[in-house]
């Protein structure tokens, strides 16, 4: 695996140029965050359990240049969406919960008039989290912000990805050393508190903390510590009997826009993780008030997991099923096999179709169709699987003959969703990225 190639000068330039007029300033002057998405290779469906994850960033994601102020004011224009943002950091900002569904992000797909005047809610959101922790700014900044072209980033991480980006802008300008962690935490406020989204900080641990070339574990039981291991891909050595081959990451995109299953969404799946702890617990005579599956022992749910009844029996054997797999998944990455961690990453894939019971028909088919792609190590769903994308790793010396037989067998399986793809950004050839930061 070579260094990632993104962004290319071109684009680095294009950005340094466009935020150059804005500000009348050299281009020279014009720094420039990276803040990438970012993929979860194992891991599906058990950070709220209290699980163990790995993940990584690719080559793709958000590009904001910018230059300070010279003063208080804060002018931002967008590649995607229409208008300016304007504001002073030494305003306040005050908490303004909005709907998750609504809330847009500049990620490069189509605009409405309500995306238009809400994309510069994340810049506020960045200031008010600063502001909150004490943090004094004094400058703002003139930037300009695109994400990757032609990607819909359902399923990578994009709202994460944006407000990492302003954090780091913002600091950048006034001076403020920040460590990934405390960021990790700022970026939380920005959506828990200022926009009042209801997730977790996994997606930004896995954009701070990353290293190219690396995987990410990280303990949900612990993950308010914020404390990580960087799994790294090995390299032939004498005691190692794997030749590790070089692989690409391919995102394919079904079509989906709206969550599109019979069956009840997220948030129910949640509730029957918890069902299924509060049972294995009381039945095993250790009852919790908000119990868990991490709380649940492996030999107490291999006891007990008889008694319990179908829906939430998946759903526990997905947990502990998928949690043995990121185990199992780091040894393999570790030694550079392959083949073995593709299989672990489809057989989480099935197990979130089968057991966790989440998947539209187009999201499954894509699946499917990935597993039969030429070079295909693995395949599973990218994000929560209830639209969006799927994620394959990949043989590099395969990944464009897999990713034309991709955007070719799904067109046959789903011609509508294929057909409002566009042909160039259907199917992505990544490489494997590396933490945000500022050139």
């Amino acid at each position: 695996m070579g260094e990632s190639s993104w962004p290319s000068d071109a684009q680095l330039n294009y950005i340094r140029n466009v935020v150059s007029r804005m500000a009348g300033r050299r281009t020279d002057e014009v720094q420039v965050v990276i803040s990438p998405y970012r993929i979860c290779s194992l891991g599906a469906h058990i950070d709220h359990q209290g699980g163990t994850v790995c993940a990584m960033t690719i080559d793709k994601g958000i590009l904001l240049g910018f230059v300070p102020s010279g003063d208080s004011q804060v002018y931002l224009r967008s590649e995607q969406f229409r208008g300016e943002v304007r504001f002073r950091v030494d305003e306040n900002q005050h908490p303004k919960p909005v709907s998750g569904t609504n809330l847009k992000v500049p990620s490069n797909g189509s605009s409405t008039q309500h995306e238009d005047c809400d994309w510069g809610s994340y810049a506020r959101g960045a200031q008010y989290a600063l502001q909150s922790r004490g943090c004094r700014l004094s400058q703002g900044i003139i930037g300009f912000i695109c994400g990757s072209k032609g990607l819909d980033s359902s399923g990578l991480s994009s709202s994460a990805a944006v407000g990492i980006a302003y954090l780091l802008a913002f600091e950048r300008a006034n001076n403020l050393f920040m460590s990934p962690t405390e960021n990790i935490e700022y970026d939380r406020l920005i959506e828990n508190e200022y926009l009042g989204l209801k997730n977790g900080i996994l997606d930004q641990s896995a954009i701070l903390l990353s290293s190219h070339g690396c995987l990410t574990l990280m303990n949900c039981k612990l993950v308010q510590t914020k404390k990580h291991e960087l799994i790294h891909f090995s390299k032939l050595q004498k005691d190692n009997p794997v030749v590790p081959k070089a692989f690409k990451i391919l995102l394919a995109f079904s079509g989906l826009k709206q969550a599109l299953t019979s069956n009840p969404g997220y948030n129910r799946r949640v509730e029957e993780c918890q069902e299924a702890a509060k049972f294995l617990l009381e039945a095993s005579g250790n009852g919790k008030t908000k119990p868990v599956l991490s709380d649940v022992h492996p030999e107490v749910y291999e006891a007990y997991k008889h008694k319990l009844v179908t829906n939430l029996a998946k759903r526990a054997e997905h947990y502990f099923s998928e949690n043995m797999r990121v185990l199992k998944g780091i040894e393999t990455w570790a030694s550079g096999d392959m083949k073995k961690f593709g299989e672990l990453i489809s057989a989480s894939g099935l197990s979130s179709i089968r057991n966790y019971e989440c998947g539209a028909e187009p999201l499954i088919q894509l699946y499917e169709v990935l597993l039969r792609a030429p070079g295909v190590y693995g395949a599973r769903f990218s994000g929560a699987g209830f639209r969006g994308c799927c994620l394959a790793f990949v043989d590099a010396n395969k990944a464009t003959e897999a990713a034309s037989f991709v955007r070719w067998e799904y067109s046959k399986c789903q011609p509508k969703f294929a057909s409002e793809l566009n042909p160039e950004t259907a199917v992505l050839i990544c490489d494997a990225g590396d933490c945000a930061r500022v050139i």
